[in-house]
């Protein structure tokens, strides 16, 4: 039976899938499963973005170069990126609870041995480790809720799910400050091996296996090996294009092995009897919106986070905890919104609340492109708290439309395709809005220094004090005079700001793109076939 025909029959014959008997007791109940997974989400989450705040404590502790800071966030980023979708489909073989607990295993333990190392090296070895094992996870995670929930609560639970995510990256910045301020950077990393031991506990004790009939009974060995190698060239431009130019043979050379490689896989996918993932799963509009509009909204919102934290720290002078404390109506919103939208999704399906979201993104992007330098915490507090209440609904619905489109048998395929959509997207929004920063930066900072009257700079430092000002940072030293020094900052934080709102003009575009891309989703065709698996 070929690819095509098996995800078409099973669109068609939802009945073919097995449903688990209602549950009963601790093992299988919907709410517990749903506790269970998104303690475990929780740590994925969080390293997301709690590390950035470790990263110069690191780097002073362990004597480490700014290319070893890099790598512990990029190893991290690109193992995660390029195993997802294999790790989904190792749960849709073997089962997402088995997926899921050697996962929490692993992540955790290897945190541990993060906490413990002595040099840098070691620390990126164990980074990339927990990008591996955080990828098993999280499709488990999604494959557990599927196969557990009806569907009529399938929204709020996974809304929830949206809501632990959104929280913990938001909030990543917030604990980190606050355990490298006062414990030590080990501290950040120790923390996930107390919160991996209870996800386990919980999990062996709640979670229940549960099998499509239709389940893979094989690999795509050939189709792994070409999807990764495409998923770390693809995510390795973006990652270094800044570094080398976006013009670079280097960079250049990347994208095109992506491409290249990214067309072979979906030529090999023909040819398999059980593709890794079958094209034919692309057939669904919505569930092709759906990846499309994940890739859209991290794009915004990763990308536009990234200029936030510069913003608050280097122009606003706050401490990372204050800053974090700052982004908390983007965090509290996305607590608040996520099971409201999961509600509202169910009743009315996902079209009005996707693009109502993102359009309530779009407003908000373009309200952040007006922050200047004087902006007051209510000003930024109105545009955060409605940019949360825009992505909840896009984080909630968009993963529905994704993994309820898809056959149950295909459920942890999708899953990691939602996540690597997201993935791909964030760095994509970094790679560009940084490339736009640079662009502004360069093309203003050598007028505005002159403006204002300071020595002029040769090419080189000017270079220097380019790279300085794309994250805020006035390019000068502890000697330079009170006078000078003030007009610096002020020409560095005018053109950082002058940057950031054309990086913003940017995201609130790609945000109204993402609206109209939302207007072809709809609800997931095979979101019956894997529910009912409890009562609630």
């Amino acid at each position: 039976m070929t690819s095509q025909t098996t995800v078409e029959k099973a669109s068609r014959e939802p009945q073919d899938t097995a449903v688990p008997a209602p549950a009963k007791g601790l093992r299988g109940h919907p709410w517990l499963t749903l506790f269970s997974v998104a303690i475990g989400v929780m740590m994925v989450a969080l390293d997301g973005t709690i590390v950035a705040i470790a990263n110069p404590a690191i780097q002073q502790d362990l004597g480490a170069s700014l290319a070893d800071v890099q790598w512990i966030t990029n190893g991290y980023m690109l193992a995660l990126a390029v195993s997802l979708i294999t790790a989904g489909k190792l749960g849709d073989r073997f089962g997402h609870r088995q997926t899921f607990l050697i996962g929490v295993v692993g992540f955790a333990a290897a945190s541990g041995a993060i906490g413990l190392s002595d040099s840098v090296a070691l620390v990126i070895v164990f980074r990339v480790l927990q990008g591996l094992f955080g990828a098993l996870l999280m499709p488990a995670a999604l494959g557990l809720l599927r196969a557990t929930f009806p569907a009529e609560k399938l929204n709020m639970a996974i809304g929830i799910w949206g809501m632990v995510i959104g929280a913990s990256t938001a909030g990543g910045p917030i604990l980190g400050g606050v355990l490298v301020e006062h414990v030590s950077w080990q501290s950040v990393f120790f923390i996930n091996v107390p919160v991996g031991v209870i996800a386990l506990l919980l999990g062996l004790v709640i979670l229940k296996d549960h099998r499509a009939e239709n389940a893979p009974r094989s690999f795509d060995i050939g189709g792994i090996v070409l999807l990764s190698q495409a998923m770390f060239c693809l995510i390795w431009a973006l990652i270094k294009g800044a570094e080398w130019g976006w013009g670079d043979y280097k960079t250049l050379g990347f994208l095109g092995a992506a491409v290249a490689l990214f067309v072979v896989f979906a030529f090999s996918q023909k040819n398999v009897r059980e593709p890794l993932i079958p094209l034919a799963m692309f057939r669904s509009v919505p569930l092709s919106a759906g990846a499309v509009l994940m890739v859209l909204m991290a794009f915004a919102f990763m990308g536009g986070l990234f200029f936030v934290t510069f913003y608050l720290q280097n122009v606003h002078g706050l401490s990372p905890v204050d800053s974090g404390l700052h982004l908390l109506p983007l965090t509290g919103m996305m607590i608040v919104a996520s099971p409201l939208a999961g509600a509202m999704i169910t009743k009315f399906g996902p079209r009005v609340p996707l693009v109502g979201g993102m359009v309530c993104t779009a407003v908000a992007m373009f309200g952040m492109s007006q922050l200047t330098i004087g902006t007051g915490t209510l000003t930024m507090s109105i545009w955060f708290g409605l940019l949360g209440l825009g992505l909840a609904p896009v984080m909630v619905g968009a993963t529905e439309v994704i993994v309820g489109n898809a056959p149950m048998e295909l459920s942890g395929v999708a899953g990691g395709l939602q996540q690597a959509a997201m993935q791909v997207g964030g760095s994509l929004g970094t790679a560009v809005l940084g490339a736009v920063m640079a662009s502004q930066v360069d093309s203003k900072l050598a007028d505005n220094w002159t403006a204002a009257k300071l020595p002029s700079l040769t090419p080189e430092q000017l270079d220097t004090a380019s790279s300085a000002v794309e994250v805020g940072v006035p390019p000068m030293d502890g000697n330079t005079p009170p006078e000078v020094a003030a007009k610096i900052a002020g020409v560095a934080h005018d053109t950082f700001v002058s940057g950031m709102s054309t990086a913003f003009m940017v995201a609130g575009i790609v945000a109204v793109v993402a609206a109209l891309v939302a207007t072809l989703t709809k609800r997931g065709a095979n979101a019956e076939a894997g529910a009912g698996a409890g009562h609630i």
